[in-house]
């Protein structure tokens, strides 16, 4: 124990006294100033442990100083505070403390006395008095504590050249998934650089859970213009990739609509770098509607007719998801009123960015033009959204759709249609008498969302947060048994999402629901009961870890085990221990 001790350097540890290094010496202007000064700092408490204590004993000496006088003032003024610590750590671990307790004692005591009086004025004059990397610095950043510790003095002190340089070496030695402070990373371009790396790689590799990845990385790019643009132009850049440049673009848009979703005005940079300054009438028309985030019937017809014409704009102009998410609401939404003249160009833009593909064309294939369009599907999906349209912009209740349901059910095969019919039910449904007004068990509204889960997976996300809304939702007018069974209709339509493919999301918000214990336990239990019945293994090791806890508690699952291990509780159980690693 106390040779483990012994090893570990707890506080004040002072570095074996190295060589002078050779060269002239400075001359002394005034020795009785440097002999005074000298005294003056020997005089302090516990001045032998300073680390510029060898330094001050050149130059007193230099001075023409007494060994006699050092050595009674530095004696005279020594309290041992750090050995008194490293006394009182080694009565502790005596005392049968663990020696990584004692150790974290001390640091934390250490880091809060060392928040409380850090100077950054005499941390760079230290530094710069170096010359060089110090020793101890190198070492401090290779432990956690320390490391901590830079990132919050950098926060408060972004100034501090010191911390700014230490930031540098952390980010150096790979430590750059640590630095979550974004005002410290963005002080330099070298470590942004990083830690824009470290998020985008996370989102990459965090499918389950790609949009809290999304959401860490669009945080950091927004943190300041510059960081945006800069984020932008290298995304954009990468977007260009034929491999994975789709997963670039769509994170370059989804950092977009973070940013128009917390108030900042990006419109400039979004058309600057989509290169529409080739189009300058679609870009002025587009840019007008962006910056006011509202469509109108002139702007409009100008996109219209560039895009209509022999040679369009590139289709990536329109492919704006702040621009297609008002056409969506300007076509889907309920009571929307649009001039008959000009709801044709709306729904031709629509129908244009969604289903028309454009390719390059390579050099020397055509003389004419740098891009090929294939408009086959523009035609049908044109009429698709007409049609649904006609149906969506007209309040009506369930059993007045019934005749409407066979044309609904054909055209949410395309998936803008598919996207419209989300956004026209959740319009449809929060309104607050929608389910007191409702008599079936399943609205043919909710029934619909099932249809588009069954042919759009990528449309799985945008369904579930509408139900996690619904569910959520305050229904005070209905009563206590009515609830119930309007949640437990809601747990249908998301066990009908497990089954099309969105498994982990939908159990890890039940798994939520029964950790933050604000949901009827009947509820869980219906929701276990009927997914229990649908699965079979093998199963994925994150579907265990969240639903095993579920199946395990018999809260929610001890009415529903038989005396044997016959029953579908049991046998999950059983075959899960058997088979899986669980925590």
């Amino acid at each position: 124990m106390e040779e483990e001790y012994e090893d570990e350097a707890w506080v004040g540890r002072n570095n074996q006294l190295e060589e002078e290094a050779d060269g002239p010496e400075e001359p002394l202007d005034n020795p009785q100033e440097v002999l005074d000064e000298c005294v003056s700092r020997f005089a302090t408490s516990d001045y032998i442990m300073e680390p510029g204590i060898f330094t001050q004993l050149k130059r007193y000496f230099q001075a023409g100083g007494t060994p006699e006088l050092v050595i009674n003032q530095l004696s005279a003024n020594y309290t041992a505070v750090a050995q008194m610590a490293n006394l009182l750590a080694e009565w502790l671990i005596m005392a049968g403390v663990r020696v990584t307790d004692v150790q974290a004692m001390v640091e934390n005591h250490l880091k809060d006395m060392i928040l409380k009086t850090f100077d950054p004025k005499k941390a760079d004059k230290i530094f710069t008095e170096e010359g060089e990397t110090p020793g101890w610095l190198t070492e401090m950043i290779e432990h956690h504590t320390w490391r901590s510790l830079i990132y919050r003095l950098a926060e408060e002190y972004p100034d501090c050249l010191m911390l700014n340089f230490t930031i540098k070496l952390i980010s150096d030695a790979g430590f750059q998934s640590e630095i979550t402070s974004i005002s410290t990373a963005a002080q330099q371009i070298e470590v942004f650089s990083r830690v824009l790396k470290t998020a985008i790689a996370k989102f990459l590799s965090h499918q389950e859970d790609w949009q809290g990845a999304i959401e860490e990385c669009a945080k950091m790019v927004c943190h300041g213009q510059h960081t945006y643009v800069y984020s932008q132009v290298l995304i954009q850049v990468l977007s260009q990739e034929s491999k994975g440049g789709f997963i670039m673009k769509r994170l370059s848009q989804e950092i977009t609509k973070y940013a128009l979703k917390n108030n900042h005005n990006v419109t400039p940079i979004t058309m600057a770098l989509n290169g529409s300054s080739r189009h300058p009438q679609a870009c002025e028309a587009l840019t007008s509607m962006l910056s006011r985030n509202t469509l109108n019937p002139a702007d409009i017809t100008v996109l219209f007719r560039n895009y209509s014409s022999p040679e369009p704009p590139p289709i990536d102009l329109i492919r704006n998801p702040q621009f297609l998410d008002l056409l969506v609401d300007s076509l889907f939404k309920v009571g929307v009123k649009i001039n008959q003249e000009h709801k044709s160009k709306y729904i031709y833009l629509l129908g244009y960015a969604a289903s028309v593909v454009e390719t390059p064309v390579k050099k020397g294939q055509s003389k004419g033009g740098h891009r090929s369009t294939n408009k086959d599907e523009l035609k049908p999906t044109i009429l698709a959204i007409e049609k649904v349209h006609a149906i969506c912009n007209v309040s009506r209740g369930s059993s007045e759709l019934i005749g409407d349901i066979s044309t609904l059910y054909n055209c949410i095969r395309f998936p803008v249609v598919g996207v419209g019919v989300i956004r026209w039910v959740e319009n449809t449904v929060t309104e607050p008498s929608y389910f007191k007004l409702c008599t079936e068990s399943c609205p043919l509204h909710l029934a619909l969302l099932d249809e588009v889960a069954v042919v759009h997976a990528s449309l799985h996300d945008q369904i579930l947060r509408l139900l996690i809304r619904l569910f959520e939702s305050k229904q005070d007018e209905l009563e206590i048994l009515v609830q119930l069974e309007l949640r437990k209709m809601l747990l249908d339509r998301m066990v009908n999402l497990l089954a099309r493919g969105c498994v982990v999301p939908v159990v890890k918000y039940i798994s939520q629901c029964c950790s933050r214990g604000d949901t009827d336990i009947s509820l869980i239990r219906y929701f276990v009961t009927e997914v229990l019945e649908m699965v079979t293994h093998p199963y994925s090791s994150e579907f265990v870890q969240l639903f095993l806890p579920m199946v395990e508690n018999e809260e929610i699952t001890g009415s529903m085990r038989g005396e044997g291990d016959n029953d579908p509780v049991s046998e999950f159980i059983v075959h899960c221990k058997a088979h899986y690693m669980t925590l």
